[in-house]
């Protein structure tokens, strides 16, 4: 499997914020978002070829519950499943971040949750985007809307509602980092009564450089 780093730190979003977690990021991506902030993922990426057990026997070896497939899209990975059920059969709690375009189906497992991003406008990658995911997500799971503007905070607004998400999953709104102001994010919820949504800030660009990997 195509590794570009792995490391234990906490999880800087999603519905485990600030626990701690193994991040194993994998190499290369399908899409290119405008605002990436993992281009060391597909462009030129610099990896480490690492079997299922090497990768197994290096979580073993952190004795940390929470375990993150990342990217780059970590679905796109060959053998992924293979790895997520075995990551499960140990009892691990795996999440998987995936950037929305990739249908879930066929990695639907009891013990693991995924942040399924809705890629906005300003991501220039919308059209590519499977919302017969939908389908499948639950109370466990959450879709992510990177909003850069009120262009995307409306059509985040507008997919909620066509989808029903806010009743189906978990939905949070995290800003592109610089290029929105936070509080006008803060007032959108305010002023369009999105109750049980969740605005979340990426941590771990608040408590380390923006730029640090391994974080």
């Amino acid at each position: 499997m195509r590794v570009i780093e792995k490391f234990v730190s906490i999880n800087g979003e999603g519905l485990r914020q600030g626990e701690l977690a193994v991040f194993i990021r994998f190499a290369n991506c399908n899409l290119r978002c405008s605002y990436c902030d993992t281009k060391y993922s597909f462009i030129d990426p610099k990896y480490n070829d690492e079997s299922i057990d090497e990768i197994i026997k290096y979580v073993k070896s952190k004795n940390i519950k929470n375990i993150t497939l990342t990217g780059g899209e970590p679905l796109i990975q060959e053998d992924i499943n293979v790895l997520i059920n075995k990551l499960t059969d140990l009892g691990y709690r795996v999440e998987i971040e995936t950037n929305g375009s990739i249908n879930i189906k066929d990695f639907l497992n009891p013990n693991v949750s995924f942040t399924l991003d809705y890629k906005l406008p300003t991501s220039l990658m919308e059209s590519k985007m499977d919302v017969s995911n939908y389908k499948y997500i639950t109370k466990k799971d959450s879709v992510k809307f990177v909003c850069g503007s009120m262009g995307d905070l409306n059509k985040a607004k507008e997919i909620m509602i066509k989808y029903d998400l806010i009743n189906k999953t978990n939905c949070l709104i995290s800003p592109v980092f610089g290029l929105i102001k936070l509080e006008d994010i803060v007032n959108f919820l305010i002023e369009n009564n999105l109750n049980d949504v969740k605005f979340c800030l990426q941590i771990h660009k608040i408590i380390w450089d923006p730029n640090k990997r391994g974080v």
